[in-house]
């Protein structure tokens, strides 16, 4: 079993930043493979950006650039550093977790096991 929690959500102006941060309760948190997910008002739920057991990174088109997921395996902690933020970025954004993912599925939602509650980032 693996329990997430998320904090650094907020609201931030326009061009500025925000880090989240996800910290994972787990014995095998190096086998994790893990991702961060979003969900605007009336939309489905989208992946922007993940990360493998070994530290290979993927991005959603629409963040690439300005989004870095890293994770601090002292910490077990995931962070989406967002950089140059747009008002579309206004989603509660989601940590997800999973063992074993194909790579190719990783902006899949329904490849990922486990989930976070969720913080409301809100871009203006």
């Amino acid at each position: 079993h693996v329990q997430l929690v998320e904090s650094g959500g907020g609201s931030v102006q326009a061009g500025g930043s925000l880090r989240l941060s996800c910290a994972a309760f787990t014995y095998s948190w190096i086998r994790l493979c893990m991702g961060w997910f979003r969900q605007g008002p009336g939309k489905e739920r989208e992946g922007v950006a993940g990360i493998d057991s070994h530290g290979i990174t993927s991005y959603a088109d629409s963040v690439k650039g300005r989004y870095t997921i890293s994770k601090d395996k002292a910490k077990n902690t995931l962070y989406l550093q967002m950089n140059s933020l747009k008002p579309e970025g206004t989603a509660v954004y989601y940590c997800a977790a999973s063992y074993g993912i194909i790579w190719q599925t990783w902006s899949d939602p329904t490849a990922y096991r486990y989930w976070g509650q969720g913080t409301q980032v809100t871009v203006s």
